[in-house]
C-alpha cells in the first residue's frame, strides 16, 4: 500500500507542474472566469446552496469552478501536495472566499483516508475523469463516500468508459493485479515526461455493486458515446468539445456517469 502510494505521488506532483503550464487546462482562461467543468456534469448537477468534497481534485479547478456555480462551500482532497499547494495558491489568488462567499479547504492525503481528514458531512460528493483506475479496492472507496455524505447526499461520478480501457489494451474486469508502467501524460505538453505509475482495471459492474454494498441508493447509470476531453489516441472532435471513437462506424461508450444518494 504504502509503495503504490508513494510511486503516485510522486508522478502526480511531476504532473502537476506540467498541467499547470498546459494548454489542456489553459491556466490563463481559468483564471480570468472560465470554467472547468464539461457539458455532462453541469447537465446533470446543481450545486446552488449545497457543501461540495471533490475528492481526488488535481490542482483545485473543478472544486473552484463548483464555487462558482453557487456551492455553498467547497473541499478538495488529493494525494499530491504539489497539487494541493497549487490549488490553495489558486484560490487565494483568485480569493474565492471573500469574492464569492464561499469557503474553500483544500487537504492533502490518500482518498481512502478522508473521513478521518476531512471533518463534517457533504451534500455533494464529487469525483470526475480518470480517478478509479488509481483505487485498488473499490469497496473502502465506496464505504468511504458513504461516510462523507449527509442522510439525502448524492454522490456523482462521472469517469472515462472501461471499454475505452479495454480497446487501450487493459483488462475490463478486476483482476486485484496493479499494472506497473512508465507513462507520460494527457497533455500536449507532456506526453514525452514519463514517470512509473501504478493503476488498476475496474469494470463497470464493480463500480456500481460496490455502491450499492455500501449502503447507497444508485439514482441515475449513463453513458456516452463522447469524451468531453482529447486525451486519448484516435480521437476525432465530431462536435464542439465531443470526442468520439468508432468501431466499423459505430461510436463506442467513452464515459459513463453515477448518482447514489445515502438514504
Amino acid at each position: 500500500m504504502d509503495d503504490f502510494l508513494t510511486i503516485n505521488q510522486l508522478a502526480w506532483d511531476n504532473r502537476t507542474e506540467l498541467h499547470l503550464e498546459s494548454d489542456f487546462y489553459d491556466m490563463p482562461g481559468f483564471m480570468a472566469g472560465n470554467t472547468s467543468l464539461r457539458e455532462i456534469e453541469l447537465a446533470e448537477l446543481d450545486v446552488r446552496g449545497k457543501s461540495v468534497l471533490h475528492l481526488q481534485c488535481h490542482f483545485g479547478q473543478d472544486t473552484l469552478s463548483w464555487a462558482r456555480e453557487g456551492a455553498a462551500s467547497v473541499t478538495g482532497l488529493d494525494l499530491s501536495p504539489k497539487a494541493i499547494a497549487a490549488a490553495t495558491q489558486i484560490a487565494d489568488t483568485l480569493n474565492i472566499e471573500a469574492n464569492l462567499g464561499v469557503p474553500v479547504q483544500f487537504v492533502c492525503g490518500n482518498v481512502l483516508d478522508a473521513r478521518h481528514l476531512i471533518e463534517g458531512e457533504f451534500d455533494l460528493v464529487y469525483a470526475s475523469y480518470g480517478v478509479l483506475c488509481w483505487l485498488p479496492d473499490l469497496t473502502a472507496w465506496a464505504n468511504t463516500i458513504a461516510s462523507c455524505l449527509k442522510p439525502g447526499g448524492l454522490f456523482f461520478l462521472a469517469e472515462f468508459h472501461p471499454i475505452k480501457a479495454l480497446l487501450d489494451g487493459y483488462d475490463y474486469f478486476h483482476t486485484g493485479k496493479a499494472d506497473v508502467e512508465q507513462e507520460g501524460s494527457y497533455t500536449e505538453n507532456s506526453r514525452d515526461a514519463e514517470n512509473t505509475m501504478v493503476s488498476w482495471s475496474h469494470d463497470l459492474g464493480e463500480v456500481v455493486s460496490a455502491l450499492i454494498n455500501a449502503g447507497l441508493v444508485i439514482e441515475s447509470l449513463r453513458e456516452y458515446d463522447f469524451s468531453p476531453y482529447n486525451c486519448f489516441e484516435n480521437l476525432a472532435e465530431e462536435e464542439s468539445g465531443r470526442f468520439r471513437q468508432r468501431i466499423n462506424g459505430k461510436p463506442i461508450p467513452m464515459v459513463f456517469s453515477i448518482k447514489a444518494r445515502k438514504p
